[in-house]
Protein backbone atom coordinates (compact mmCIF):
# COMPACT_ATOMS: atom_id res chain seq x y z
CA UNK A 1 0.00 0.00 0.00
CA UNK A 2 1.38 3.39 -1.02
CA UNK A 3 2.14 5.88 1.73
CA UNK A 4 0.05 9.03 1.94
CA UNK A 5 1.86 12.13 3.19
CA UNK A 6 0.90 15.73 3.94
CA UNK A 7 2.62 18.04 1.48
CA UNK A 8 2.40 21.56 0.16
CA UNK A 9 1.50 21.74 -3.52
CA UNK A 10 4.86 23.20 -4.55
CA UNK A 11 6.69 20.44 -2.70
CA UNK A 12 4.52 17.78 -4.33
CA UNK A 13 5.53 19.12 -7.76
CA UNK A 14 9.21 18.89 -6.90
CA UNK A 15 9.04 15.39 -5.43
CA UNK A 16 6.89 14.10 -8.29
CA UNK A 17 9.36 15.47 -10.85
CA UNK A 18 12.19 13.64 -9.09
CA UNK A 19 10.18 10.41 -8.95
CA UNK A 20 9.47 10.80 -12.67
CA UNK A 21 13.20 10.82 -13.39
CA UNK A 22 14.04 14.52 -13.59
CA UNK A 23 17.54 15.22 -12.28
CA UNK A 24 18.13 18.75 -13.57
CA UNK A 25 16.43 21.84 -12.14
CA UNK A 26 17.25 25.48 -12.90
CA UNK A 27 15.27 28.33 -11.42
CA UNK A 28 15.04 31.58 -9.52
CA UNK A 29 12.98 32.37 -6.41
CA UNK A 30 9.70 34.23 -6.72
CA UNK A 31 6.53 34.05 -4.62
CA UNK A 32 4.36 31.93 -4.62
CA UNK A 33 6.48 29.12 -6.13
CA UNK A 34 9.75 29.44 -4.22
CA UNK A 35 9.16 26.18 -2.32
CA UNK A 36 9.72 24.26 -5.57
CA UNK A 37 13.25 25.64 -5.83
CA UNK A 38 13.88 25.27 -2.09
CA UNK A 39 12.85 21.60 -2.19
CA UNK A 40 15.04 20.94 -5.22
CA UNK A 41 17.98 22.69 -3.56
CA UNK A 42 17.80 20.25 -0.64
CA UNK A 43 16.97 17.08 -2.56
CA UNK A 44 18.86 17.17 -5.86
CA UNK A 45 22.43 17.06 -4.44
CA UNK A 46 21.49 14.02 -2.32
CA UNK A 47 20.42 11.96 -5.35
CA UNK A 48 23.17 12.96 -7.75
CA UNK A 49 21.04 15.55 -9.50
CA UNK A 50 21.72 19.15 -10.45
CA UNK A 51 20.19 22.18 -8.77
CA UNK A 52 21.30 25.60 -9.88
CA UNK A 53 19.85 28.94 -8.88
CA UNK A 54 20.44 30.91 -12.04
CA UNK A 55 21.30 34.60 -12.11
CA UNK A 56 17.99 35.31 -13.85
CA UNK A 57 14.88 33.68 -15.25
CA UNK A 58 16.31 34.13 -18.73
CA UNK A 59 19.44 32.21 -17.76
CA UNK A 60 17.37 29.45 -16.14
CA UNK A 61 15.29 28.67 -19.22
CA UNK A 62 18.38 28.61 -21.42
CA UNK A 63 20.02 26.14 -19.03
CA UNK A 64 16.94 23.97 -19.45
CA UNK A 65 17.40 24.27 -23.22
CA UNK A 66 21.00 23.12 -22.90
CA UNK A 67 20.23 20.03 -20.82
CA UNK A 68 17.19 19.12 -22.94
CA UNK A 69 19.36 19.22 -26.07
CA UNK A 70 21.53 16.45 -24.61
CA UNK A 71 18.56 14.13 -24.16
CA UNK A 72 18.01 14.54 -20.42
CA UNK A 73 14.79 15.73 -18.73
CA UNK A 74 15.02 19.19 -17.23
CA UNK A 75 12.64 21.61 -15.58
CA UNK A 76 12.26 25.10 -14.26
CA UNK A 77 9.60 26.85 -12.21
CA UNK A 78 8.55 30.41 -11.63
CA UNK A 79 5.53 32.66 -11.22
CA UNK A 80 3.86 34.95 -13.72
CA UNK A 81 6.45 37.78 -14.19
CA UNK A 82 9.26 35.23 -14.26
CA UNK A 83 7.46 33.15 -16.90
CA UNK A 84 7.26 36.26 -19.07
CA UNK A 85 11.04 36.48 -18.92
CA UNK A 86 11.28 32.83 -19.97
CA UNK A 87 9.01 33.29 -23.01
CA UNK A 88 11.80 33.65 -25.57
CA UNK A 89 13.51 30.50 -24.29
CA UNK A 90 10.22 28.56 -24.33
CA UNK A 91 9.75 29.54 -27.97
CA UNK A 92 13.30 28.34 -28.72
CA UNK A 93 12.55 25.02 -27.01
CA UNK A 94 9.45 24.62 -29.17
CA UNK A 95 11.36 25.62 -32.31
CA UNK A 96 14.08 23.08 -31.60
CA UNK A 97 11.52 20.37 -30.73
CA UNK A 98 12.95 19.89 -27.25
CA UNK A 99 11.06 18.43 -24.27
CA UNK A 100 11.01 20.36 -21.00
CA UNK A 101 8.78 21.05 -18.01
CA UNK A 102 7.94 24.62 -17.02
CA UNK A 103 5.95 25.20 -13.82
CA UNK A 104 3.97 28.43 -13.47
CA UNK A 105 2.37 29.06 -10.07
CA UNK A 106 0.40 32.16 -11.02
CA UNK A 107 0.15 35.44 -9.13
CA UNK A 108 -1.89 38.56 -9.80
CA UNK A 109 -0.86 41.01 -12.51
CA UNK A 110 -0.18 42.55 -14.94
CA UNK A 111 3.33 43.73 -14.19
CA UNK A 112 4.68 42.77 -10.80
CA UNK A 113 1.10 42.81 -9.53
CA UNK A 114 0.83 41.10 -6.15
CA UNK A 115 1.71 37.78 -4.56
CA UNK A 116 -1.86 36.50 -4.21
CA UNK A 117 -3.23 33.73 -6.48
CA UNK A 118 -4.50 34.33 -9.99
CA UNK A 119 -5.46 32.58 -13.22
CA UNK A 120 -4.62 35.50 -15.46
CA UNK A 121 -1.87 33.75 -17.46
CA UNK A 122 -4.44 31.60 -19.30
CA UNK A 123 -4.24 33.43 -22.64
CA UNK A 124 -0.46 33.77 -22.44
CA UNK A 125 0.00 30.05 -21.88
CA UNK A 126 -2.68 28.45 -24.05
CA UNK A 127 -1.88 30.58 -27.09
CA UNK A 128 1.81 29.63 -27.01
CA UNK A 129 3.94 31.46 -24.40
CA UNK A 130 6.35 33.12 -26.79
CA UNK A 131 6.72 34.28 -30.37
CA UNK A 132 5.85 32.17 -33.41
CA UNK A 133 3.32 29.46 -34.20
CA UNK A 134 3.52 26.82 -31.48
CA UNK A 135 1.78 25.22 -28.53
CA UNK A 136 2.87 23.84 -25.21
CA UNK A 137 1.02 21.13 -23.31
CA UNK A 138 -0.84 22.88 -20.45
CA UNK A 139 -2.09 21.11 -17.31
CA UNK A 140 -4.30 22.76 -14.67
CA UNK A 141 -4.32 20.86 -11.34
CA UNK A 142 -7.09 21.42 -8.80
CA UNK A 143 -5.60 19.52 -5.86
CA UNK A 144 -2.21 18.71 -4.38
CA UNK A 145 -2.72 15.13 -5.57
CA UNK A 146 -3.09 16.40 -9.13
CA UNK A 147 -0.05 18.64 -8.66
CA UNK A 148 1.92 15.41 -8.19
CA UNK A 149 0.12 13.28 -10.77
CA UNK A 150 0.15 15.87 -13.55
CA UNK A 151 3.82 16.74 -13.02
CA UNK A 152 4.88 13.24 -14.00
CA UNK A 153 2.38 13.14 -16.85
CA UNK A 154 3.58 16.50 -18.18
CA UNK A 155 7.22 15.38 -18.14
CA UNK A 156 6.52 12.13 -19.95
CA UNK A 157 4.24 13.65 -22.59
CA UNK A 158 6.76 16.43 -23.21
CA UNK A 159 9.27 13.68 -23.86
CA UNK A 160 6.89 11.63 -26.01
CA UNK A 161 6.01 14.53 -28.29
CA UNK A 162 9.31 16.45 -28.00
CA UNK A 163 7.76 19.74 -26.90
CA UNK A 164 7.58 21.91 -23.78
CA UNK A 165 4.87 21.21 -21.21
CA UNK A 166 3.61 23.63 -18.58
CA UNK A 167 1.98 22.94 -15.25
CA UNK A 168 -0.26 25.99 -14.81
CA UNK A 169 -1.37 26.27 -11.20
CA UNK A 170 -2.83 29.22 -9.33
CA UNK A 171 -0.98 30.36 -6.22
CA UNK A 172 -3.52 28.70 -3.94
CA UNK A 173 -2.62 25.27 -5.33
CA UNK A 174 1.08 25.91 -4.75
CA UNK A 175 0.67 26.98 -1.13
CA UNK A 176 -2.10 24.57 -0.10
CA UNK A 177 -1.27 21.53 2.06
CA UNK A 178 -3.22 18.31 1.52
CA UNK A 179 -2.68 14.56 1.79
CA UNK A 180 -1.02 13.20 -1.34
CA UNK A 181 -0.13 9.69 -2.44
CA UNK A 182 3.08 10.03 -4.40
CA UNK A 183 3.56 8.02 -7.60
CA UNK A 184 6.08 5.22 -7.89
CA UNK A 185 9.55 6.10 -9.15
CA UNK A 186 9.60 5.67 -12.91
CA UNK A 187 12.26 6.81 -15.36
CA UNK A 188 10.96 6.26 -18.88
CA UNK A 189 13.29 8.69 -20.62
CA UNK A 190 16.12 6.31 -21.48
CA UNK A 191 19.47 6.99 -23.11
CA UNK A 192 18.60 6.17 -26.71
CA UNK A 193 17.55 9.55 -28.06
CA UNK A 194 18.67 9.76 -31.69
CA UNK A 195 17.78 13.44 -31.92
CA UNK A 196 19.99 14.54 -28.98
CA UNK A 197 23.46 16.09 -29.03
CA UNK A 198 25.42 13.38 -27.21
CA UNK A 199 28.60 13.01 -29.25
CA UNK A 200 28.71 10.97 -32.43
CA UNK A 201 31.86 8.84 -32.04
CA UNK A 202 31.83 9.23 -35.85
CA UNK A 203 29.04 6.64 -36.00
CA UNK A 204 26.21 8.95 -37.06
CA UNK A 205 25.66 12.39 -38.57
CA UNK A 206 25.89 15.35 -36.22
CA UNK A 207 22.70 16.50 -34.49
CA UNK A 208 22.42 20.28 -34.69
CA UNK A 209 20.09 21.60 -31.98
CA UNK A 210 18.70 24.91 -33.18
CA UNK A 211 15.46 26.73 -33.82
CA UNK A 212 17.01 28.72 -36.67
CA UNK A 213 16.24 27.86 -40.29
CA UNK A 214 16.84 30.54 -42.88
CA UNK A 215 15.12 28.56 -45.63
CA UNK A 216 11.46 29.65 -45.82
CA UNK A 217 10.55 26.35 -47.45
CA UNK A 218 12.19 24.28 -44.70
CA UNK A 219 10.71 26.44 -41.93
CA UNK A 220 7.24 26.11 -43.40
CA UNK A 221 7.66 22.33 -43.62
CA UNK A 222 8.76 22.17 -39.97
CA UNK A 223 5.74 24.17 -38.85
CA UNK A 224 3.36 21.99 -40.84
CA UNK A 225 4.93 18.85 -39.33
CA UNK A 226 4.70 20.30 -35.83
CA UNK A 227 1.02 21.09 -36.23
CA UNK A 228 0.34 17.56 -37.45
CA UNK A 229 1.80 16.44 -34.13
CA UNK A 230 -0.40 18.96 -32.31
CA UNK A 231 -3.45 17.56 -34.10
CA UNK A 232 -2.64 14.07 -32.82
CA UNK A 233 -2.22 15.46 -29.28
CA UNK A 234 -5.63 17.14 -29.45
CA UNK A 235 -7.18 13.82 -30.43
CA UNK A 236 -5.47 11.64 -27.80
CA UNK A 237 -4.23 13.65 -24.81
CA UNK A 238 -7.14 15.93 -23.83
CA UNK A 239 -8.23 15.55 -20.20
CA UNK A 240 -11.32 16.80 -18.39
CA UNK A 241 -13.63 15.85 -15.52
CA UNK A 242 -17.43 16.00 -15.42
CA UNK A 243 -19.40 16.49 -12.22
CA UNK A 244 -23.19 16.03 -12.07
CA UNK A 245 -23.39 17.04 -15.72
CA UNK A 246 -25.72 14.35 -17.09
CA UNK A 247 -28.98 16.05 -16.09
CA UNK A 248 -27.67 19.61 -15.69
CA UNK A 249 -29.44 22.67 -17.07
CA UNK A 250 -26.44 24.88 -16.26
CA UNK A 251 -22.82 23.86 -16.85
CA UNK A 252 -20.05 25.52 -14.87
CA UNK A 253 -16.61 25.55 -16.48
CA UNK A 254 -13.74 26.11 -14.08
CA UNK A 255 -10.26 24.83 -13.22
CA UNK A 256 -7.86 25.00 -10.29
CA UNK A 257 -9.14 26.55 -7.07
CA UNK A 258 -12.22 28.01 -8.78
CA UNK A 259 -13.34 24.47 -9.67
CA UNK A 260 -13.22 23.53 -5.99
CA UNK A 261 -15.20 26.62 -5.05
CA UNK A 262 -17.68 25.84 -7.82
CA UNK A 263 -18.19 22.27 -6.62
CA UNK A 264 -19.34 23.61 -3.23
CA UNK A 265 -21.70 26.00 -4.98
CA UNK A 266 -23.11 23.16 -7.10
CA UNK A 267 -23.84 21.05 -4.01
CA UNK A 268 -25.80 23.95 -2.47
CA UNK A 269 -27.57 24.73 -5.75
CA UNK A 270 -28.71 21.11 -6.03
CA UNK A 271 -30.16 21.33 -2.52
CA UNK A 272 -32.19 24.29 -3.76
CA UNK A 273 -33.49 22.34 -6.74
CA UNK A 274 -31.22 23.91 -9.35
CA UNK A 275 -29.76 21.39 -11.80
CA UNK A 276 -26.16 22.49 -12.09
CA UNK A 277 -23.10 20.48 -13.13
CA UNK A 278 -19.51 21.17 -14.02
CA UNK A 279 -17.02 20.40 -16.75
CA UNK A 280 -13.49 20.92 -15.41
CA UNK A 281 -10.73 21.16 -18.01
CA UNK A 282 -7.60 19.38 -16.77
CA UNK A 283 -5.66 20.14 -19.93
CA UNK A 284 -6.05 23.75 -20.99
CA UNK A 285 -4.19 22.90 -24.16
CA UNK A 286 -5.47 20.73 -25.66
CA UNK A 287 -8.79 22.25 -24.56
CA UNK A 288 -11.81 19.89 -24.20
CA UNK A 289 -13.69 21.38 -27.16
CA UNK A 290 -15.59 18.21 -28.08
CA UNK A 291 -16.75 17.61 -24.52
CA UNK A 292 -18.05 21.17 -24.26
CA UNK A 293 -19.76 20.93 -27.65
CA UNK A 294 -21.48 17.75 -26.45
CA UNK A 295 -22.59 19.48 -23.24
CA UNK A 296 -24.03 22.35 -25.29
CA UNK A 297 -26.50 19.90 -26.83
CA UNK A 298 -28.36 19.44 -23.53
CA UNK A 299 -27.58 22.31 -21.12
CA UNK A 300 -29.27 25.66 -21.36
CA UNK A 301 -26.37 27.90 -20.35
CA UNK A 302 -22.75 27.94 -19.25
CA UNK A 303 -21.06 29.78 -16.40
CA UNK A 304 -17.30 30.29 -16.38
CA UNK A 305 -15.78 30.82 -12.95
CA UNK A 306 -12.34 32.37 -13.27
CA UNK A 307 -9.72 34.47 -11.49
CA UNK A 308 -9.22 36.74 -14.49
CA UNK A 309 -11.38 38.94 -16.68
CA UNK A 310 -12.91 36.05 -18.62
CA UNK A 311 -10.10 34.50 -20.63
CA UNK A 312 -11.30 30.89 -20.62
CA UNK A 313 -14.83 32.14 -21.35
CA UNK A 314 -13.71 32.95 -24.90
CA UNK A 315 -12.53 29.38 -25.44
CA UNK A 316 -15.82 28.02 -24.14
CA UNK A 317 -17.74 30.26 -26.56
CA UNK A 318 -15.53 29.06 -29.43
CA UNK A 319 -15.92 25.41 -28.43
CA UNK A 320 -19.72 25.56 -28.36
CA UNK A 321 -19.90 27.87 -31.40
CA UNK A 322 -21.97 30.28 -29.30
CA UNK A 323 -24.95 27.86 -29.35
CA UNK A 324 -25.76 28.69 -25.74
CA UNK A 325 -25.17 31.79 -23.57
CA UNK A 326 -21.97 31.88 -21.52
CA UNK A 327 -21.92 33.97 -18.33
CA UNK A 328 -18.93 34.89 -16.19
CA UNK A 329 -18.25 34.92 -12.46
CA UNK A 330 -14.79 36.35 -11.87
CA UNK A 331 -12.53 37.95 -9.31
CA UNK A 332 -9.12 39.42 -10.10
CA UNK A 333 -6.12 40.96 -8.40
CA UNK A 334 -5.58 37.95 -6.16
CA UNK A 335 -9.19 37.62 -5.01
CA UNK A 336 -10.92 34.22 -5.08
CA UNK A 337 -14.65 33.84 -5.87
CA UNK A 338 -16.66 32.47 -2.96
CA UNK A 339 -19.25 29.68 -3.21
CA UNK A 340 -21.93 32.24 -2.38
CA UNK A 341 -20.85 34.45 -5.29
CA UNK A 342 -20.96 31.50 -7.68
CA UNK A 343 -24.35 30.47 -6.31
CA UNK A 344 -25.69 33.98 -6.88
CA UNK A 345 -24.65 33.80 -10.55
CA UNK A 346 -26.30 30.39 -10.83
CA UNK A 347 -29.56 31.84 -9.49
CA UNK A 348 -29.45 34.73 -11.95
CA UNK A 349 -28.94 32.35 -14.88
CA UNK A 350 -31.78 30.15 -13.65
CA UNK A 351 -34.00 33.26 -13.56
CA UNK A 352 -32.87 34.27 -17.05
CA UNK A 353 -30.95 37.34 -15.89
CA UNK A 354 -27.23 36.56 -16.34
CA UNK A 355 -26.81 35.32 -19.88
CA UNK A 356 -24.17 37.69 -21.17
Amino acid sequence: MKETVLMKGNEAIAEAAILAGCRHYFGYPITPQTEVAAYMAKKMPKIGGTFLQAESEIAAINMVYGVASTGHPAMTSSSSPGISLKAEGISYLAGADLPALIVNVQRGGPGLGGIQPSQSDYFFTTRGPGHGDFHVLVFAPSSVQEMADLTGRALHLAWKYRMPAMLLADGTMGQMMEPVTLPDACNAFGDDNPWAATGTEMKRPHNIITSLDLSPENLEKQNFERFERYKKIEETECLWEEYLLDDADICIVACGITARVSRNAIVEARKQGLKVGMLRPITLWPFPKKALAAAAEHVGAFLCVEMNMGQMKEDVELAIRCKKPVALCSRVGGMIPTPDEVLEHIRKIAEGGDNA
